[in-house]
């Protein structure tokens, strides 16, 4: 018969064991504050961890710092996020592997009176975040459809465009960027939530990279096979435009096609330098996570929450088109001064 005191007494000794592993875990003394992020190879999640980081120590608050183990990993952030809530942390910062799988474990952690804010991706629905810190990805797609157009007039040559867009599940980050790209150029984009609607003949058409070199390069060559004419491609990120670019170096085609891109990573800023990427929009991803520290060691003292950029549901961090190719009309920064501001 199995000694029931055993039992109990085996029991403690696992719950002072985990609650010192939590202790130890913190150990300052300071208010803890969380991030997790979708994984933590990528070098945009990178560079959040490193403006988090100085943050946290900026505003004397320990920082406790959790990833997914690949894209999609969403019971490694909700680990994360019950992880938090033993430290008793005041709040965390999170880039959403699944927007909507999440949701339960914020509602949790609302419970405990945590503040959540997300970070580049918004959650769905948004307002199960008391604040959202990302670029404006409509804005980041505009800017380079400002400048691609402002460089096509002044050349005296018409479009043909391949817009080489992230997956099928056409998720806010790649509707927004696509769509604000075609509005910028000047393209009727018919319904602004849903890509792919377009009626326009400078359209040759869409495909998908999953965001990486070796999608964008067969992307690319689909569209090519459907009109070797493009001189005009669109990229959802500068992964994506070297891999275009690869494709259409190998059909001899490198030299009289433009692309634009978004993300300001390093190697993109690089491939401006070099000629490879026309233009491309910079994002902060140091400074979405240094606000949003900020704003959850402002809750911790005060209580306060962030506010919104005015005129928008969430708080813009900015963004700024990168180019060595300057054109009238398009506010932009050289490859150059990308290089001091990139990350990656």
């Amino acid at each position: 018969m199995r000694d029931p005191t055993k039992s109990i007494s085996v029991l403690s000794v696992l719950v002072l064991a985990l609650s010192g592993a939590a202790a130890c875990n913190r150990g300052s003394g300071q208010d803890v504050v969380g991030l997790i992020t979708k994984t933590d190879t990528n070098p945009f999640f990178v560079q959040m961890r490193k403006g988090a980081q100085g943050e946290a120590k900026a505003q004397g608050v320990e920082l406790q710092s959790f990833a997914g183990k690949q894209d999609g990993d969403n019971e490694a952030q909700v680990q994360a996020i019950e992880n938090l809530m033993s430290f008793g942390a005041k709040g965390f910062l999170i880039t959403p592997n699944d927007s909507k799988a999440i949701v339960p474990a914020l509602d949790q952690a609302h419970e405990q009176k945590m503040l959540v804010i997300a970070l580049d991706t918004p959650v769905d629905p948004p307002n199960a975040a008391d604040a959202t810190f990302a670029t404006d990805n409509y804005q980041a797609g505009k800017l380079i459809g400002q400048w691609a157009k402002a460089k096509f007039e002044k050349d005296g040559k018409s479009a043909k465009i391949a817009m080489l867009d992230l997956n099928a599940n056409q998720v806010s980050v790649d509707v927004k960027r696509d769509q604000g790209f075609l509005d910028g150029f000047g393209i009727s984009v018919g319904d602004p939530d849903k890509i792919g609607d377009e009626n326009d003949p400078r359209i040759v058409g869409h495909d998908v990279t999953d965001g990486a070199e070796d999608g964008g390069r067969t992307a690319m060559e689909n569209l090519l096979q459907k009109d070797p004419s493009i001189n005009l491609v669109y990229t959802i990120n500068e992964p994506a435009a070297a891999g275009a670019y690869q494709a259409l170096k190998s059909a001899g085609r490198d030299k009289d096609v433009v692309i634009v891109s978004i993300d300001g990573g390093c190697p993109g800023v690089d491939n401006v330098g070099k000629g490879v990427i026309g233009a491309t929009s910079m994002q902060f991803p140091l400074k979405m996570a240094q606000l949003g520290v900020d704003a959850i060691a402002q809750f911790a003292k005060n209580g306060t929450k962030p506010q919104v950029t005015p005129g928008k549901d969430f708080f813009d961090t900015g963004t700024q088109l990168i180019t060595d190719d300057p054109q009238a009309g398009v506010e932009a920064k050289d490859s150059a001064w990308g290089k001091q501001n990139c990350w990656g």
